[in-house]
């Protein structure tokens, strides 16, 4: 399976460091070498999946892998992407890599293309902007967004020589998890709600491209009913009772919903978050803020778990990719729950 993996992260780095002279066709070849790692990561027998259909309990536990997360991670982190700043050569292989991960999985383009062009930010970058329309005629016209942001800070000082911040944990972490959820729905089509999953740039320019995004839908007036964000999700919180937690933890019922639908205490509160304001420092402000619906951020990074952030030093080989693996599992019943709920139960306090 390594040299599976290897092999598919060649023929990536190979499509997405060719020089483009056809964007189409530096996009198929792109989708071509994004198929073979995604073949590669995920090789055993899966279930029947019947469109519109939930996978069981069991299985969705175990719907992604260590090993998946890991193939999806040295990928968005290697140093081919350098370090994937807003603007950069990198950040584009990121850009497509991911619409190539969503086509694959049947996720549509939310706009013509699932590049969308950010309108406050002075050199070219996109959001990727994937979508699973409801299957309900009603509730359909209410939308889920599930965020991430992919850019990071790119090239900087040189540390030992090394001068990448690879931000794996921030936020190829996040990245991953998204793009797992997306292959989840886009495989079983189990959502009753409109889901928009969205991997957004210049983040780290200041929140940039939730902000584009954000405006962007409140100018076509759609009904949003919840923005869940996931933003350094790579290590496991130390000596806690919960896997994650929730930014703006105590400003709605979120994190209640969450552990009714994971039947675990799966999100809880820490301090820190709110004494350090996270809230209002992730792409998930930008839709609480155009929207005023419930908004909030899903992380695992505690201050105390990880002391590279903006460093060089956050890299692929400190990633718990079994950590990140459980994130993902014990997520889509969250969010196949509140995608299927008759009423919207997410509620601003």
């Amino acid at each position: 399976m390594k040299r599976l993996i290897i092999l598919a992260q060649t023929l990536l780095l190979m499509a997405c460091g060719a020089q483009n002279r056809n964007a189409s066709n530096t996009m198929n070849t792109t989708n071509e070498a994004t198929g073979a790692l995604v073949g590669a990561i995920g090789k055993e027998e899966k279930p029947m999946v019947v469109k519109g259909s939930a996978l069981n309990a069991t299985t969705q536990m175990s719907f992604t892998s260590a090993e998946k997360m890991e193939g999806l991670m040295a990928f968005l982190a290697s140093d081919d992407l350098e370090g994937r700043d807003s603007g950069s050569m990198g950040i584009e292989k990121a850009a497509d890599f991911i619409a190539g991960i969503f086509k694959n999985n049947d996720v549509s383009p939310y706009f013509k293309t699932y590049r969308d062009t950010l309108s406050n930010f002075e050199k070219p970058t996109s959001n990727v902007v994937g979508y699973l329309e409801g299957t309900d005629p009603q509730l359909k016209e209410e939308f889920i967004i599930i965020g991430a942001h992919y850019d990071h800070i790119g090239i900087m000082g040189s540390d030992n020589g090394d001068a990448i911040a690879n931000g794996a944990n921030d936020n190829a972490s996040g990245t991953s998890v998204v793009l797992e959820l997306a292959r989840y729905f886009g495989e079983t089509k189990s959502n009753k709600r409109s889901i928009i999953f969205a991997l957004f740039s210049a983040e780290e320019k200041g929140l940039l491209g939730s902000k584009h995004l954000a405006e962007k839908l409140k100018g076509e007036d759609i009904t949003l009913y919840t923005m869940l964000n996931f933003e350094m999700v790579g290590v496991p919180m130390v000596n806690k009772d919960h896997l994650l937690y929730l930014t703006g933890y105590e400003l709605s019922n979120l994190s209640e919903v969450s552990n009714i639908y994971a039947k675990e205490k799966l999100t809880g509160f820490l301090p820190k978050a709110k004494a350090f304001n996270l809230f209002k420092r992730s792409d998930n402000y930008a839709f609480h803020k155009a929207f005023n619906v419930p908004s909030q951020t899903f992380s695992s990074f505690d201050f105390t778990n990880f002391e590279y952030y903006h460093k060089v030093g956050d890299e692929l080989d400190l990633m718990d990719f079994e950590h990140m693996a459980r994130v993902v599992n014990r997520m889509i019943p969250v969010v196949e729950g509140i995608s299927n709920a008759p009423v919207k139960e997410i509620k601003y306090n």
